[in-house]
């Protein structure tokens, strides 16, 4: 039997078994990411096309185990911090970009993809600047590799402080990247941190559409050929907020809501296998040192920042 055929009956097993509560999300992760290095990703169109959509259905599925009021007030008292976090992160990554001399529409998505919400703004962010695809290839995995390192060490590094379960979900939506891998670290460390990290990264990943529109206009102004303001919208954000308010204002549906809830985080799981099943070897090589350095760089400062800030309690 040969490695793809191999490939094909390992790959719905392991989807399979990412429904059993034993196997978290940075199993999974690491399991899609050694069969697709190792055996290669036989169904590799399928998998990119199901990501998307499943991360969506999952997020919204969350919303059935979360309560509306509460998401509000995290959202509303994130308002600020974003606003800052964002300005500052995309002035930093524009100055790294510059210092690294990086290709200016690598720079500018692996800024986005930093700053806002990973993939999702690399993806709104590419047709707008009219990014070739080998930028979008380097950003894109410039990002997942930094993402899959995330969902791994910030639990770790979120015990070693001490950091209580809203410290560390707002951590992980402030310095992850996408939104499934800070709900991955989230979900790791508990409840109310997935709680938390969920609804601060959704508020963020809303500025994805005025972020997209602005880049468009400053590239215009600049002289330089800008595509139409294609930016996709989150709307999977709402129905995670329709989801949350049904459940929270008619509490005799809050039974099924957990079992929507608990459907939603294995359907997480498995979006991970599928994540880390996407990676090719391809994909690894085409990362340059220089854009590499710049995302690393530019993840850290953003990352130990915030942590900085979350521990001297200027954000909570």
């Amino acid at each position: 039997m040969n490695s793809n055929n191999i490939a094909r009956i390992l790959f719905p097993l392991f989807a399979v078994l990412c429904f059993l509560p034993q196997v978290s999300s940075a199993v999974a992760l690491i399991a899609g990411m050694a069969l697709a290095l190792t055996l290669g990703n036989p169904y590799q169109n399928r998998t990119k096309a199901w990501t998307s959509q499943l991360l969506s259905i999952a997020v919204v599925g969350l919303g059935a185990g979360m309560n509306l009021i509460t998401v509000g007030q995290v959202g509303v008292r994130g308002i600020g911090y974003t606003v800052v976090g964002i300005a500052f992160g995309l002035l930093l990554g524009t100055l790294i970009g510059r210092f690294l001399k990086v290709e200016k529409n690598t720079s500018t998505l692996i800024t986005v993809g930093t700053t806002i919400c990973g993939g999702s703004a690399i993806a709104a962010v590419a047709p707008v600047i009219r990014a070739r695809p080998p930028e979008v290839t380097v950003a894109l995995g410039t990002v997942f590799l930094l993402n899959a390192l995330a969902l791994f060490i910030f639990p770790h590094i979120g015990h070693y402080f001490n950091l209580n379960e809203t410290q560390f979900g707002l951590w992980s939506a402030l310095a992850i990247h996408d939104t499934s891998s800070v709900v991955g670290a989230s979900l790791q460390y508990g409840p109310h941190a997935l709680e938390v990290g969920t609804t601060v990264k959704l508020a963020r990943a809303l500025w994805i559409v005025p972020i997209a529109l602005g880049i468009g206009l400053l590239y215009k102004n600049q002289g330089q050929e800008a595509g139409e303001a294609k930016a996709k919208r989150p709307w999977f954000i709402l129905g995670f907020l329709i989801m949350a308010g049904i459940m929270t204002w008619v509490p005799t549906l809050q039974p099924v809501g957990h079992g929507i809830e608990w459907v939603a985080k294995r359907l997480l799981v498995l979006t991970l296998f599928l994540i880390g099943a996407n990676l090719t070897r391809e994909t690894v090589k085409s990362v340059g040192i220089k854009p590499f350095v710049m995302g690393v760089a530019l993840w850290i400062i953003m990352a130990t920042g915030s942590l900085g800030a979350i521990l001297e309690n200027w954000i909570r």
